[in-house]
């Protein structure tokens, strides 16, 4: 079954493709007489072409033997007979049935030479002006280019899926584009990947040292290590790292930084006693922020003058007496362009917040309220009792295919109708990310920016929330006291003991935060299934779905990988009624909870209430597996409030979400938690993710593990160091 074969055939009918990338899944009618269901990248194939498919056989659970297309070459039809067949198909826009046989009939064994080279000859037929004759040709010019890109591809060991996005940047001259220089193809418009681009450029002839392969070792450098939080490089780093990745002299790579400066291909600048390699994005981004967040808190803004009695009004509606701490946040904010209201569990920023939109709305002030993820937003939402929205939804986010990244239609041309902004959960907000904020606010807009800077920061690159207020540049306000009714949950008070170094209290049996010993993989995993699957359900009356597992880990015995699959055996077993489909490391079932894993701008969905539609899919996205359709080859997941469709080959991005790490729970916070704290990676036994993992729950938090560990984790203070030029440019504008 695994044996590489060769088969031939005539294509029969196209069950689905994806315009996007190609995947396609059809039936084949192969020389033998058989008929084939054979699945792969093959971009804009249609009925009646003869292909010659190199590929494997594969056997389906539920649709038994199909063929997976590897690499594949295309037989244009040539008798009158085919080719007649080829275009009655459908297969170039503007032709159908009847105007494919008037073609065939004036051009016999002519008509495609005709179509790629003389279209206009078809305005001779009744019923194609010399306009429509053009169009025609255009479109089966750019399927000929299309169908010859992927066989280029795919004959180098290159994925075919580039075919669709290197035909919509470069039409005709994708291939030659490739031949000049083809590093090109790692640049995030396309999104090769390095180590298969150089691999394909060396055997092609570059030589190890030549400048376009140097060039582009740095940029894959400095991109790579946005991943790690980074908004520049130390150049030493850069070089030292791109001599390894590439096997050469240091020289060669400080001569391609100096050549990639002066191209503007990347900013080098002195900085914290460094010599900073910044990606011109990240710089701008960075330099951006530093340049409105001044303008911001060096703008006057007129504070009320009867903001005493606005506060009492305040206080007396929501029949309640504020603390001096909040009372000085509420009028910081009615007297700042800009503020940062920061705090941990229970000392009350929720009802400061509360407090400050009740002011604002007092001041006749039109205020949005937003935060980096839906289930933030979603909570935002149900604390304050008003509309909150994602920022990507807030800016409202589009893909552009021109330039391969997200763009906002919000900016400084289009700004955002608004007179306050408050942002929850800001520790999550990366530098990229804040900069567009700060490009939809109207001049004289106030941002209220609301978080906890001894949580995990940002996934993506920088450290925003703490930067700003270490810099001390913005008016900060931090609630210290814990309230009466916060000090009775143990959740609240072993949150700050952790934040403050001290072991959290593991003896008591009669609060919201259990301790349950267990000190090996063998007895933790089945002791987190009974919990998710009976004892929380049966004994707190907290059903299943309200239940999230938490490890700071992916790998090892207990991290993620490990228990989503027991999980899953115990919370979504096998069943005759719940379809399946493998993903590789694991299956996927009718019923399963997922996580989108990357940004996708391209996925559709729907609104689940049928008022509407969009596109995109954010990193961190939670949703249910609704419908698995083997035929269409296509999940159904139903996220929050949307309804998405993915096809299979978008897979990869989705994992399993009954057990999930603590950094992809940032910004989430769930009715309970079990908490998993037993060996693991020793970067990721810290402060700050045990912290972080506490505070994600809001009822129940149940840790499984041993003493030792938990131990650790409180002692060890130590961050991952990122380079962010933020604070420095602050204090020094």
């Amino acid at each position: 079954m695994e044996e590489q074969t060769i088969l031939r055939g005539t294509v029969a009918a196209v069950v689905y493709q994806n315009p996007e990338n190609g995947y396609t899944v059809m039936r084949l009618s192969a020389e033998d007489g058989e008929s084939v269901t054979v699945t792969g990248t093959v971009p804009q194939v249609n009925a009646g072409e003869r292909l010659v498919i190199t590929g494997m056989w594969s056997k389906h659970p539920s649709y038994g033997v199909q063929f997976k297309a590897e690499v594949l070459e295309r037989m244009m039809p040539e008798t009158e007979t085919e080719i007649l067949g080829y275009l009655s198909a459908g297969t170039v826009k503007g032709i159908g049935a009847k105007t494919a046989q008037k073609i065939v009939s004036l051009f016999h064994g002519d008509t495609l030479d005709v179509l790629e080279r003389e279209p206009e000859r078809l305005s001779a037929i009744p019923g194609i002006s010399l306009q429509k004759a053009k169009q025609i040709g255009e479109s089966f010019r750019s399927q000929l280019g299309m169908r010859r890109l992927v066989e280029y591809l795919t004959a180098h060991a290159l994925p075919a899926e580039l075919a669709v996005r290197l035909y919509r940047a470069y039409g005709d001259h994708a291939m030659d584009a490739i031949e000049e220089n083809p590093y090109f193809l790692t640049e995030p418009l396309l999104g090769a990947g390095f180590a298969q681009v150089d691999a394909f450029a060396l055997d092609a002839g570059i030589l190890p040292g030549d400048p376009r392969r140097v060039e582009a070792g740095v940029l894959f450098e400095l991109r790579h290590n946005l991943g790690n939080g980074h908004t520049f490089l130390p150049a030493d780093k850069v070089a030292a790292a791109t001599a390894m990745l590439l096997s050469l002299e240091p020289e060669l790579i400080e001569s391609a930084m100096d050549r990639l400066n002066e191209m503007g291909c990347m900013v080098t600048e002195p900085l914290l006693g460094l010599r900073a390699c910044y990606l011109p994005e990240l710089y701008e981004a960075e330099t951006y922020v530093r340049d409105r967040v001044a303008a911001m808190v060096a703008e006057p803004v007129k504070t009320p003058v009867n903001l005493a009695r606005l506060l009492g009004e305040v206080e007396q509606t929501a029949g309640m007496r504020y603390c001096a701490e909040q009372k000085d946040a509420i009028a910081t904010a009615a007297g700042s362009r800009l503020m940062i209201l920061t705090g941990g569990p229970g000392t009350g920023k929720s009802t400061t917040v509360n407090g400050m939109l009740a002011l604002f709305d007092r001041m006749q002030l039109t205020t949005l309220l937003s935060a980096p993820t839906g289930r933030a937003a979603k909570r935002l939402q149900e604390i304050s009792g008003r509309d909150a929205s994602t920022i990507h939804r807030l800016l409202e986010a589009q893909f552009s295919p021109e330039t391969g990244m997200m763009e906002f239609t919000h900016d400084e041309s289009e700004p955002l109708k608004l007179d306050a902004l408050v942002v929850d959960e800001c520790s999550m907000v990366d530098i990229e990310l804040m900069a567009s904020l700060l490009r939809a606010l109207p001049p004289r807009c106030r941002l209220i920016l609301v978080g906890d800077p001894d949580q995990l920061p940002s996934v993506g690159p920088g450290n925003v929330l703490s930067d700003l207020i270490r810099s001390g540049v913005a008016p900060t306000v931090r609630l210290t006291e814990i309230f009466r009714q916060a000090q009775k949950s143990l959740i609240v008070m072993n949150a700050h003991a952790v934040n403050q170094g001290k072991m959290p209290e593991l003896g008591v049996k009669d609060r919201d935060f259990f301790f349950m010993r267990r000190r090996d993989a063998q007895t933790i995993v089945p002791l987190v299934c009974e919990l998710c699957a009976e004892r929380l359900p049966k004994n707190m009356k907290i059903p299943t779905e309200d239940i999230q597992v938490l490890t700071p880990s992916r790998r090892y015995e207990t991290g993620t990988k490990e228990l989503n699959k027991a999980l899953q055996a115990v919370l979504n077993p096998p069943s005759p009624e719940k379809r399946e489909k493998n993903r590789g490391d694991f299956l996927l079932r009718e019923g399963d909870r997922v996580m989108q894993i990357r940004n996708n701008y391209d996925i559709l969905w729907k609104k689940a209430d049928g008022t509407g539609t969009g596109a995109g899919v954010f990193n961190g996205d939670i949703g249910t597996v609704r419908e698995i359709n083997p035929a269409a080859e296509t999940l159904t997941i139903a996220f929050e409030d949307r309804i998405a469709i993915y096809a299979f080959e978008l897979l990869p991005e989705l994992e399993l979400a009954y057990a999930m790490t603590v950094h992809k729970a940032q910004g989430s916070e769930y009715r309970a938690v079990v908490l998993v704290c037993s060996g693991g990676a020793p970067m990721l036994r810290t402060r700050s993710v045990l912290y972080t993992a506490i505070t994600r729950a809001r009822e129940l938090l149940v840790l499984v593990g041993d003493e030792h560990t938990i131990s650790v984790m409180t002692a060890n203070d130590r961050r991952q160091k990122r380079y962010s030029g933020l604070k420095v440019r602050l204090q020094n504008p």
